[in-house]
């Protein structure tokens, strides 16, 4: 025999019905079936406000129990129809009943625990009933009513099974029940004077269990509208997948801590019995589901990953606790007494405080009840006042054979660390099923995908990626990661997505990702923005493995740098004015930086896309030492100077130079040497020296007038002022057979950075087109240095480096 259980997404309308019936009669056909069934949609909600409306309203009341029968009547008028009019007739009586109560309850303005279970047992009555009437015109079936079968104390809402007469009733039912299938509605019961009692929320699958171990069946099947119990909330985490087998020990665990497809006292009865429970999907009969049984195979430590959300941390704690007995008994009475139940437990190990996690809405209540029972240790000053943190969610990791892995703690919280989500307690049962931790409730959702890709993603990594600037480096660089998605999942295991993109003037964000063939469309129609706006957005999303790029020249975006890693938010950036502000705030970033575990990159601040800054730190950290450091850091100087002679003018070259990408919006800022600068002061920090912008000497080429230009026209039309003297400097260098090259130089400890003649014999002197050169001279290459040398400027080239920094956070 076999006992099936059928959800209210189940039976929410008659569609769903003519489904379950399908399910049924296939299954009746192999050996005989119970069916329990829960109540249709959300009719016991539904019932249960009309009462509580019926205490202030009895016309509201009125008007919600008629939408409640509409609804039935639909179901009835759609799949019954040789006994439509006596079925009708069950069900009028039955509504008459529901207006009966109502009226009482509005009448003697009492609304108790004994009435609201005799309400919500009409849903599970009426559904029963008819679901019984609609299977008898297709199958051999029978209905019975549950409350005569299984009956318990006296608590009417969450009410007590006793099992020796509830065990003895339906075996006694069932052994002069010649029908093949059985159809009863769950969560019903009754007390010794007959009174309707009920099981609690989530009951029906509890009833379903008792049927199941009372009659020793084969399997329990809880028909639902997933399929099977998933290694986390699919709804939350897009990548979970169903559980093939698990144990009862480990679905009781993810069932308690907010698997919601299976209420947790379920598995009890047939645990007891070693009775099989088969999680199915009754949209998707053809899937397998999920298998709860004794000895599931051991295939991976972790096999789901829960939450509760709603959770108040409650704490006692003092000196005067330490070595004192009886603290803990009577903080658990004191909460069993008001009837809070206690989801989590944990105490520290020098006696000095519990730890007690309730859920929130019980929170005021156990404050002031616990303050009274300890209300002279708190007057004398031996504890504290009772101490409640609210907002909070328990996520548990679960496993029976996590007791035989090391480290899983470890990389739990590794994990959860890296994506800056703060543990406020943390408890570990004995049996090691379990590894339970108290968060904020707004990281739930960051630590559930953050955990599910450690245990179940097999190294597939998720980057989720916030973009600031979309010009010509920033539209490069989506161009880029739009053709290489699809490389980078499958050779790196790494998935990149976009999830917010802003310019100047407007942001889009999409949390599933955005679509970087459409993204510029999006963008025009996206809402305005700020520098803050942005970061607020980002923080509220609260992704895991969150990376800001900024692809701007930005004093202002750099000056949010802080703030992003201060949230465990990774920070890549070709913006070079942040590393070349003051030496404070350069290390105040990097301190920041370790501090939150978030990265923070800046390759591109230095020769765009060649991994001199990686380089760099590689010989730094491997124990080398930098003495000296010769470069040509301008790609936007170096194209100038390499293309300008006597038969072109300055101003035409620089022109095309900006043109072409080779040049801050503003190109003052390469052609004073700033940038330069800039580029030899990072470098200069990086090797381990301490230098402040203002150290380096700037031998600046262009003429005063041409520097204390306001705008860009203005600072062309200086350049053909002055083209005179441009020329005179070409013409002496090319007199010398040299070439000009703007050249940063750093030697122990002191920089500069100049236009300078380099002579044919130098290994600048060949160098082409817009592209760098770096020498490096160190402890291991004192005579000969390293050298790195390559394109320089240019947004494919700087996107390009952008991208090896995101590669370099997703492989790390």
């Amino acid at each position: 025999m076999k006992v099936l259980k059928f959800g209210g997404s189940s039976v929410a309308n008659s569609e769903n019905i003519q489904k379950v019936l399908t399910i049924v009669s296939a299954a009746s056909k192999e050996t005989k079936i119970a069916v329990v069934v829960s109540a249709f949609g959300k009719t016991t909600d539904n019932l249960l406000a009309g009462a509580n409306n019926a205490l202030k309203d009895i016309e509201i009341a009125k008007q919600q129990l008629e939408t409640i029968k509409k609804l039935h009547f639909e179901v009835i008028n759609e799949l019954i129809h040789t006994n439509a009019s006596e079925v009708s007739e069950k069900v009028n009586f039955l509504f008459k009943r529901l207006l009966s109560i109502y009226e009482g309850i509005f009448l003697l303005q009492e609304l108790s625990d004994k009435t609201l279970a005799k309400v919500s047992s009409f849903g599970e009555k009426l559904s029963s009933f008819i679901i019984a009437n609609a299977a008898k015109e297709l199958f051999d079936a029978t209905h019975q009513e549950s409350n005569k079968l299984i009956i318990t104390d006296s608590n009417y809402l969450n009410a007590q099974v006793d099992f020796g007469k509830t065990n003895q009733n339906i075996t006694d039912f069932f052994n002069t029940n010649s029908h093949q299938v059985t159809i009863l509605g769950g969560f019903i019961s009754s007390n010794e004077k007959d009174e309707i009692t009920t099981l609690g929320r989530g009951g029906s699958d509890y009833s379903a269990a008792i049927f199941a171990a009372a009659l020793n069946a084969d399997e329990l099947q809880i028909w639902t509208d997933v399929s099977g119990m998933f290694t986390a909330n699919p709804t939350i985490v897009k990548q979970a997948f169903a559980i093939k087998e698990i144990s009862y020990e480990e679905a009781m665990e993810l069932s308690h801590f907010g698997a919601k497809v299976l209420y947790p006292p379920t598995i009890q009865p047939a645990l007891r019995k070693e009775i099989p429970i088969r999680i199915k999907n009754t949209f998707e009969p053809e899937n397998s589901g999920t298998l709860i049984s004794n000895n599931p195979p051991k295939n991976g430590a972790v096999k789901g990953i829960s939450h509760i959300e709603n959770i108040s941390l409650i704490t006692l704690e003092g000196g005067g606790m330490i070595g004192i007995p009886g603290f803990s008994k009577r903080l658990f009475e004191t909460l069993s007494h008001q009837k809070i139940n206690v989801i989590f437990i944990t105490q520290a190990s020098s006696e000095y405080s519990i730890c007690v996690g309730i859920y929130e809405n019980d929170a005021a209540k156990a404050k002031q009840f616990l303050d009274e029972t300890f209300s002279i240790e708190i007057e004398r000053k031996k504890i504290k006042p009772i101490h409640v943190e609210n907002d909070l969610a328990i996520i548990a990791v679960v496993g029976e054979s996590m007791k035989n892995h090391q480290g899983l703690s470890g990389q739990m919280f590794s994990a959860l660390g890296k994506n800056n989500v703060n543990i406020r307690a943390i408890a570990q049962g004995s049996s090691e099923k379990n590894i339970s931790a108290v968060i904020n409730k707004k990281d739930a959702k960051k630590a559930l995908n953050t955990l599910h890709e450690q245990f179940f993603e097999e190294k597939i990594k998720q980057l989720n990626l916030f973009v600031t600037g979309v010009g010509n480096v920033g539209e490069r660089f989506l161009a880029q990661l739009h053709q290489q998605k699809n490389h980078l999942k499958e050779h790196l295991k790494l998935n990149i997505r976009v999830i917010g993109i802003s310019n100047s003037k407007k942001m889009i964000f999409d949390k599933n990702g955005i679509s970087l063939s459409t993204w510029k469309n999006e963008l025009e129609n996206g809402e305005q923005t700020s520098l803050q706006m942005f970061f607020e957005k980002v923080k509220e999303i609260n992704f895991r493995n969150s990376v800001f790029i900024d692809n701007t020249a930005n004093e202002q975006v750099a000056a949010m740098y802080a703030s992003y890693l201060r949230e465990s938010i990774g920070v890549v950036t070709c913006n070079k004015i942040a590393c070349a502000s003051s030496l404070e705030n350069y290390k105040n970033l990097k301190s920041i930086s370790r501090k939150y575990n978030a990265p923070f990159l800046f390759e591109t601040n230095v020769g765009a896309g060649l991994p001199i800054i990686d380089t760099l730190k590689n010989l730094v950290n491997s124990g080398d030492k930098v003495h000296k450091i010769q470069a040509v850091l301008s790609g936007s100087l170096n194209f100038v100077f390499n293309n300008f002679d006597e038969k072109t003018t300055f101003q035409s070259v620089v022109m095309q130079a900006q043109k072409e990408g080779y040049t801050e919006p503003d190109p003052k800022i390469d052609l004073s040497g700033v940038d330069v600068a800039r580029k030899i002061l990072i470098l200069a920090r990086e090797s381990g020296y301490s230098l402040e912008l203002e150290d380096i000497q700037n031998q600046s080429f262009l003429p005063k007038e041409s520097l204390e230009t306001t705008d860009n026209q203005s600072f062309f039309d200086s350049l053909l002022k002055f083209e005179n003297q441009f020329q005179e400097m070409y013409q002496k260098a090319a007199a010398k057979n040299c070439r000009l090259k703007y050249v940063a130089e750093f030697v122990d400890g002191k920089a500069n950075v100049g236009l300078q003649e380099i002579p044919t014999n130098h290994p600048f002197y060949n160098l082409e087109g817009s592209d760098n050169i770096v020498l490096f001279f160190t402890d291991r290459y004192a005579k000969n240095p390293l050298l790195i040398k390559g394109a320089g400027a240019g947004a494919d080239v700087t996107a390009s480096g952008i991208f090896a920094d995101v590669i370099r956070i997703g492989n790390n």
